[in-house]
């Protein structure tokens, strides 16, 4: 490859972070971090085995330190959730007829306003939800079966 080494390792890292951010499972993003460290390397140095090594190790080394601690911080447990934030996800019941622009539900014990998170959709009294999201004081629901 001769002098433009760097400019290979550097397509091919962003190559792989645009095949991360279709997959978003961050595999991609570690190995892209290697081609970078490849890239860093091929500015110093015209050997392509060391390039190539110092990519490997690097690409192993994010694949087994990195990423597992990113995927923790990233995938929170529902156990640890407080606030709206730990509604996401909940199941209740309608209470009124919900639709795009309002209604009531039964969540946790409590009634919240609602609305339908497709707004094409209605949601009759007594039907269970899913929440989506919390937006202010309105929670965001599909139809659910509970």
């Amino acid at each position: 490859m001769g002098s433009y080494d760097w400019a290979f390792w550097l397509g091919l890292a962003v190559l792989l972070g645009l095949i991360e951010v279709a997959s978003l499972d961050l595999v991609f993003l570690m190995l892209a971090g290697g081609a970078l460290a490849g890239a860093v390397v091929a500015i110093g140095t015209d050997n392509l085995v060391v390039e190539a090594l110092v990519a490997l190790i690097t690409a192993v080394a994010m694949l087994a330190v990195v990423r597992p601690v990113a995927v923790r911080h990233l995938r929170t447990p529902l156990a640890l959730r407080t606030g709206t934030a730990a509604l996401v996800g909940q199941h209740g019941v309608a209470t009124e007829r919900v639709d795009r622009n309002d209604g009531r539900i039964k969540l946790k014990g409590e009634v919240w306003s609602a609305r339908t998170y497709d707004p094409t959709s209605v949601i009759e009294a007594g039907q269970g939800v899913e929440v989506v999201q919390i937006d202010g004081a309105t929670a965001i629901v599909y139809e659910s079966e509970l």
